[in-house]
């Protein structure tokens, strides 16, 4: 079947566009830097597949990220090309446009945001802009779906057209353009002169793929000389400089004739809001005011009530149900309780808290699409520059707070190594929804007055270790360097969609509760069996089980941190597959009928500091298997990878320690 592959800059809606073509979702997001690999899907007419590709600005890769689009061009060439641009920032997006052309595969340029375009009081000539680039051009709007069916239609037309799109670049890099091909005779792809303009770039991507390293000597020779007959001529400047400024100014003559710019005025809106949002003074308080009050209403509000409604649900009816049926059914005592007391208890003690997360992912996908979210980066710039990151680090941390793994996958947008390495390692202390049961468990029993408050303080304390971390990091010899510039696209402010907010938190809380039916059924499964046998078999008391003897390993280490009980440290051992199971543990553990019980029972067990403290380390502990694996995918290193899980049980450990102990002092406990 034909690939068809999906090009753009960052945040022109290249998402929003593949999942109206395809019916299906992928993530969606009011800035820049959520693809960050391809995505496939089929198209609603089934005659291709379409593939999703990281947003680029060039094809001259820097960032990993944007090295997938380029790579994927050479080793799987598609049938088609559909390259959406912003139509209200039509000069910038044509770069890439010229790019894709010079490819020489069938090309539909879809004209998106012309809602923007026509907001702003710029007017593009459509007609003309099809006649210049001599490929068919779809105005639309993709987050509404608007132009999305003759989409469809021109796809299967243009995938029987050609297209013979060259600039001319002046003798000296014609010629080069020759050799070089003829250089490249033999490579598996049918444009070389494409990749003779991407050698001249100096595409290390291309460089790398298409040629040996024979060949790469030539070509880089020819390189040379080709900047060697650039200065006979009287340009001063470097082969890939002269190609980028030959396109630049074709660019610019195009849009002259092709953008009326006469009735253009800003997004008066956005300015207004941009000057209050993102003040050098007040832009932060307003930050944290909001994710206070998102907090408040989340834990002290509307989430508490829905979740004591599924508390009841899952303690008696579910429960009274299940044991009926088990009674109906002849089962054995065995089996009755390690449905009830293991599997209904374990996973129910989790998803009682899902109404508070799927509202707080609700909220975040509101700013997410609102367009906040992206100046939030440029808050946060400075006081990363400071620390020897940059804005771009705080996107993979704010994606963090839904799920480290993608959060982890998200800093291959980032150009530097050591800056992307960095991110990767302190990306586990953003606060996933996963530690966000426990934060409501013990919150909930010591601090319901101020819940909010202590919440969003796990948040701010995450952040907080991280940036010291980094701190330290960038003046360690093997991760110190020059900080990379940071340059973000900051949209203009719209009002989100009802059904793309839906689909946004459907997508994060199917995800939380496919974890309750996989991760975290077979953990309470575990767990149960853990604590029903002991040195005798099966139906050990628990204080002798083995689940017991394993947590009480652990207990004399956990005692300077004000929970050294066995229970504690079984928790937090089973809390290394997903920080959910922490809260499942205690449920199976302490054997109580719904969730009031088991507050009773952390109640007796932990004194306020104490819970203070194990939500710290629980916080700041070692990541979960998933996101170790994750770590280890991108880094390609053991080492870091160790490093990732060693390092942040030592500083969970000290910073616990300090806490409890000095409040200790200060007769807090």
């Amino acid at each position: 079947m034909d690939m068809i592959a999906l090009f753009g800059n960052p945040n022109t809606g290249k998402t929003s566009l593949f999942n109206k073509l395809t019916r299906t979702y992928a993530e969606v997001g009011n800035w820049s830097g959520v693809t960050v690999e391809k995505k496939t899907g089929l198209l609603r007419d089934k005659s291709a597949v379409l593939v999703d590709l990281p947003g680029a600005y060039s094809l001259l890769p820097l960032s990993l990220d944007e090295g997938v689009a380029t790579r994927y061009l050479l080793e799987e060439p598609p049938a088609a090309l559909i390259n959406i641009v912003d139509a209200s920032q039509l000069q910038r997006n044509l770069y890439l446009t010229v790019q894709l052309l010079e490819y020489g595969r069938p090309l539909v340029l879809g004209l998106n945001m012309t809602d923007v375009a026509d907001a702003t009081g710029l007017c593009v000539n459509k007609e003309l802009l099809a006649e210049q680039l001599n490929v068919p051009i779809i105005p639309m709007v993709a987050r509404t779906g608007s132009g999305s069916k003759q989409m469809l239609a021109t796809l299967r037309e243009v995938r029987r057209t050609s297209n013979n799109f060259q600039l001319d670049y002046g003798p000296a890099v014609e010629a080069a353009i020759t050799d070089i091909s003829s250089l490249l005779t033999d490579a598996p792809i049918p444009q070389l002169r494409w990749a003779a303009l991407q050698c001249l770039e100096n595409n290390p991507v291309v460089m790398e793929w298409m040629t040996t390293e024979v060949q790469r000597e030539k070509v880089t020779a020819r390189i040379q000389r080709c900047g060697e007959d650039l200065l006979g001529e009287g340009y001063a400047a470097t082969p890939a400089q002269h190609i980028r400024s030959v396109r630049a100014a074709w660019i610019a003559d195009l849009c002259t004739k092709a953008l009326d710019t006469s009735r253009f005025k800003p997004h008066s809106l956005t300015d207004k809001l941009d000057a209050v949002l993102t003040h050098r003074y007040l832009g932060l308080p307003i930050f944290l005011l909001l994710m206070y009050a998102t907090f408040k209403f989340t834990f002290d509000w509307a989430g508490t009530v829905l979740s004591d409604m599924l508390d009841g649900f899952f303690s008696e009816t579910l429960s009274s149900w299940i044991s009926e049926v088990l009674v109906q059914l002849n089962a054995s005592a065995f089996t009755q309780s390690l449905v009830v007391d293991g599997i209904v208890a374990g996973v129910g003690g989790v998803l009682v808290f899902l109404p508070q997360i799927a509202i707080l992912f609700l909220i975040i996908s509101v700013i997410e699409d609102s367009g906040y979210m992206a100046r939030v980066t440029i808050l946060m710039d400075r006081l990363m520059q400071a620390v020897g990151l940059n804005g771009k680090s705080f996107i993979p941390f704010i994606i963090g707070f839904g799920c480290n793994v993608p959060a982890i996958m998200a800093a291959r947008t980032i150009e530097q190594p050591r800056e992307r390495l960095i991110t990767t390692l302190l990306v586990p202390f953003m606060s996933c929804s996963a530690r966000l049961p426990v934060y409501a468990l013990f919150t909930g029993v010591f601090f319901p007055t101020h819940a909010a408050s202590v919440i969003m303080l796990m948040y701010v304390l995450g952040i907080t270790v991280s940036l010291i971390l980094a701190k330290i990091f960038s003046k360690v010899s093997i991760l110190s360097g020059e900080p990379s510039l940071f340059i973000v696209e900051l949209p203009p402010y719209r009002i989100p969609q009802a059904l793309t907010l839906f689909r946004s938190t459907w997508e994060k809380v199917k995800g939380f509760v496919r974890k309750a039916g996989t991760i975290i059924l077979a953990g309470s499964v575990g767990i149960w069996l853990l604590s029903n046998f002991g040195p005798q078999g099966f139906g050990a008391e628990m204080d002798d089980s083995l689940l017991a003897t394993i947590g009480g390993w652990f207990a004399p280490i956990l005692a300077p941190l004000g929970f050294g009980t066995w229970q504690a440290g079984a928790s937090l051992l089973t809390g290394f597959m997903a920080k959910e199971v922490v809260v499942s543990t205690m449920n199976i553990i302490y054997h109580v009928p719904d969730m009031q019980g088991l507050e009773m029972q952390v109640r007796h067990a932990f004194t306020p500091l104490a819970s203070f403290s194990f939500m710290v380390f629980i916080l700041l502990y070692v990541p979960c298997l998933a996101t170790v694996a994750v770590i280890r995918k991108e880094t390609l290193s053991w080492r870091w990878t160790g490093f990732s899980v060693i390092y942040p049980l030592t500083v969970a450990y000290l910073i616990a320690v300090v806490i409890y102990q000095c409040g200790r002092l200060l007769g807090w406990g």
